[in-house]
């Protein structure tokens, strides 16, 4: 603790680091929360010199070390905070109902123990982890030492994706976000505390200069963000971008969709309606107008309550960035007909803040500009779609759940370059599992396979 705020310092090759720097971190009413150090951008250099010049913990002791890591991140004291201060805290900075922050940890402990299974669904079926293994063949390699995250501040649950990279032997140096900074400081102690190195996990708060400069000092590079950043970093294979979800639902002409009203509900407010994975779009082959009243009349049952409320499904932000973004949706939705309205979405919980309520909006025709547009809240599209349409409409998109006895459509949709994951029937479209791929195996970016033969 720094007084009375939490502190929250760099961890770097040498260990913890108070830097001069200081950043203090605020909850979501302005209440100054965390004192947070911010590294200069000749540490994170210096960090990461470090880190590729260390060896990677033996692979036989990984698996092991990543599950101590899942039980130290969800039992112990870190930083003063319990693991249910951690939650609560991290609710009150994000924005994040109290309930989603908690699944989103839940989730990184989940995925520390998983990690290796992971990586293995991804392994090639003729590659091996270790030359040992084999007189001649494959062998998986990294393409690099070490691995940069420039980690967004959504949701906690982000951070189960890269301990895969320190399963494959890769060392990891994490920039947070402001936006949600403590569950990868909590994360970084824990693989420390649990046996890693303190080169194989680096924790390192800084400024745009200093993350600009990790992005070129590591061997590669885990970013998220919006289609600016996809942009820049669009031709740089060091580069993986994790961007919009643009997720969506198909429900063909022979299904009936009240069947299936239950998974598109949980598909677009699961989560809090934050995620990527959300569904921001319904797409019904026939008259999506009764499926979209049905989907509004569900959505308009979540109540609007302040986030830390243990019953709290809905995210909550200042009152006038709420309002800031109803506005935006109001003119992206100018010729749409507004089942659940941009009027209604912004709730008043008191203190200056506000929940944001769904919306639900039913388009005439299925244009992929409107049904591309992802607001941080339980917001979606109804549209109808036709075999005329094909699959122009459904592209961009991370995950595509097809409600369809079409095995041609879904063979389409399967080899369609542009849609991340495809879950057929009553799957919601954030379901997750170590062996399905989030977009693309975290892997497929990390290794290579290299030949090997000894005689």
């Amino acid at each position: 603790m720094a007084g009375d705020l939490v502190a929250v310092d760099a961890l770097g090759p040498g260990g913890r680091y108070r830097t001069h720097s200081r950043a203090i971190i605020a909850d979501t009413r302005g209440e100054a929360l965390l004192d947070m150090s911010v590294v200069p951008r000749l540490y994170a250099t210096r960090t990461i010199a470090a880190q590729r010049k260390a060896a990677p913990l033996p692979i036989a002791e990984r698996a092991t070390t990543l599950g101590r890591a899942a039980e130290i991140f969800a039992s112990a004291t870190i930083a003063g905070l319990s693991f249910d201060d951690y939650v609560e805290l991290t609710c009150r900075i994000s924005g994040l109902p109290l309930t989603v922050a908690r699944a989103g940890a839940d989730v990184v402990a989940g995925s520390l123990s998983t990690a290796l299974a992971s990586v293995r669904a991804a392994l090639p079926a003729g590659a091996t982890m270790d030359w040992r293994d084999q007189d001649a063949g494959a062998v998986w390699a990294r393409r690099g030492e070490v691995l940069a995250v420039h980690a967004p501040g959504n949701a906690p649950g982000v951070h189960g994706l890269w301990p895969q990279a320190l399963a494959l032997g890769f060392r990891v140096a994490v920039r947070p976000s402001r936006r949600e900074p403590l569950t990868a400081h909590r994360l970084v102690t824990a693989l420390r505390l649990a046996g890693f190195a303190d080169t194989d996990a680096c924790y390192l708060p800084t400024g745009h200069t200093g993350a600009d400069a990790i992005v070129r000092t590591a061997d590669l590079t885990l970013v998220y963000g919006g289609r600016d950043v996809a942009e820049r970093y669009d031709t740089d294979p060091t580069v993986l971008v994790n961007g919009p979800g643009r997720s969506k639902i198909l429900i063909t002409a022979e299904q009936d969709w009240r069947d299936y009203l239950d998974v598109v509900v949980d598909s677009v407010a699961a989560l809090g309606g934050m995620a990527c994975v959300n569904a921001t779009a319904v797409l019904y082959e026939g008259d999506a107008e009764p499926l979209a009243h049905a989907l509004g009349e569900r959505l308009a049952l979540l109540r609007p309550l302040p986030n830390a409320d243990p019953r709290a499904v809905l995210p909550t932000m200042p009152t006038e960035g709420a309002r800031v973004v109803a506005a935006h949706l109001a003119r992206r939705a100018a010729a749409a007909t507004a089942i659940l309205g941009a009027e209604q979405v912004v709730v008043d919980v008191g203190d200056g803040f506000a929940a944001l309520r769904p919306a639900v909006h039913l388009l005439s025709a299925p244009d992929p500009q409107t049904l591309g547009v992802e607001l941080p809240f339980p917001c979606v599209w109804v549209s109808p779609w036709s075999r005329d349409d094909g699959l122009t409409p459904l592209r961009d998109s991370l995950v595509l759940t097809a409600i369809s006895s079409d095995d041609e459509l879904i063979d389409r949709l399967v080899h369609e370059p542009t849609i991340g994951n495809v879950y057929r029937g009553s799957v919601p479209t954030h379901r997750a599992a170590p062996e399905i791929p989030h977009d693309g195996f975290l892997a497929d970016f990390l290794m290579r396979n290299k030949g090997f033969a000894v005689r």
